[in-house]
């Protein structure tokens, strides 16, 4: 194999490829990136049975061939190789790099041991990127990051008719946005996928310029997955099995207690107030006609307290809410102003879960459909 291609394009595409893989891998061929050179230029994949990726770029074939090499380390070399198009041969075991006044040269890895790249179905819908990208980043932070539920670490995704749901939670939280999807032929066809966090936070930051996303679910051999393609890119993903609980089910329909805060001001006096806070701790935040008070009963060397301006309707009410689960909801909130409502319980001595959302105004509610459902902690009298 023997070709040259432009430094930049090559750098990309071989971060592109091993972004997913994990830092360590019980299987070392897994930390591979594939390589295949022919007449239509450069295919680099990389695999490691639950997720893999893609990406096709153009290059000056002289000799077709195919070669697997450790990405990691590829993606290390081409983001320090200097402003000059990269040569890269191979000879028996061996691939040489060249840039430059810059050379290198590897060991390559058995390319026959290597797992075949999933194949990708037919295409499920396209979703707009820049508003999946946002979804993403809004909604995956509240997927739990403990293995020992892995139902709950993963993003449900939702189809119903021309809408694409997402949904996430960690038993202390949940997280909703919708967004729109084209079902093309298959019109209004229902389909869910449970696709781990990680992986779907990655498929946002990579895809959320480009355009229209293709996602394909499909279920072959037993194997459920899904392909997100864009830009001559590809991701797939191994679904995660299991039934994810019926969250939705705990947003109430409307909520008559509730207070319109400015969103930046929230945000700067929860980080302040909380400083004095110890691990795990929580803020007490009174709302009342005269705005919202904060209380942060620290150690006994500190505490803190911040007043600041809120519209209340309803009732006074007092929550003790973790300031870092906060903080996550409103800053995915992507208005001026943030309205904080207040759910009922059956028991009056145990508070509703807060529900954020977006205010366009003091007194208009948002119109995106982002909505963050947060359980308060008990009030420590």
């Amino acid at each position: 194999m023997k070709f040259q291609v432009n430094r930049d394009v090559f750098s990309e595409a071989v971060s592109f490829a091993v972004k997913l893989l994990p830092q360590r891998t019980t299987l070392p061929i897994l930390s591979g990136v594939l390589i295949q050179a022919g007449d239509d230029g450069l295919v680099l994949s990389s695999f490691d049975y639950e997720v893999s990726s893609r990406t096709e770029i153009q290059a000056d074939v002289e000799e077709p061939g195919t070669v697997l090499v450790s990405g990691r380390l590829l993606a290390e070399i081409a983001g320090r190789l200097p402003n000059a198009p990269v040569r890269i041969a191979t000879e028996d075991s061996r691939i040489s790099v060249t840039c430059g006044s810059a050379s290198f040269t590897l060991l390559s890895m058995p390319v026959e041991e290597y797992p075949s790249i999933p194949e990708i179905g037919d295409e499920s819908g396209l979703v707009p990127a820049s508003e999946f990208a946002s979804a993403v980043a809004q909604v995956a932070v509240a997927a739990s990051r403990d293995d020992v539920t892995p139902v709950i670490t993963g993003v449900q995704l939702e189809v119903r008719e021309n809408t694409l749901g997402l949904v996430a939670t960690d038993r202390y939280r949940v997280a909703i946005r919708e967004i729109e999807w084209d079902g093309g032929s298959v019109g209004g066809e229902e389909l869910t996928a449970l696709v781990p966090a990680r992986t779907l936070q990655e498929v946002g930051k990579t895809f959320g310029h480009s355009g229209n996303i293709s996602v394909s679910i499909t279920s072959r051999d037993d194997r459920e997955l899904i392909a997100f393609s864009a830009e001559k890119k590809t991701v797939t993903s191994l679904l995660i099995k299991g039934n994810f609980p019926p969250v939705r089910r705990l947003f109430p329909d409307t909520v008559e207690n509730y207070a319109v805060l400015n969103t930046a001001e929230l945000i700067e006096a929860t980080r302040r107030v909380s400083l004095v806070l110890e691990r795990e701790a929580a803020l007490r935040y009174s709302f009342s006609a005269d705005g919202l008070t904060l209380e942060a009963i620290g150690s006994e060397q500190a505490q803190a307290s911040e007043t600041i301006d809120a519209i209340l309707t309803g009732d006074d009410t007092v929550v003790s809410l973790k300031p870092q689960f906060l903080l996550d909801g409103l800053s995915a909130v992507p208005s001026e102003f943030v309205r904080i409502s207040f759910t009922k319980t059956e028991n009056p001595n145990k508070p509703g879960p807060v529900l954020i959302t977006s205010q366009t105004s003091r007194e208009q509610a948002g119109a995106d459909s982002y909505r963050y459902l947060l359980q308060p902690n008990l009030l420590l009298r």
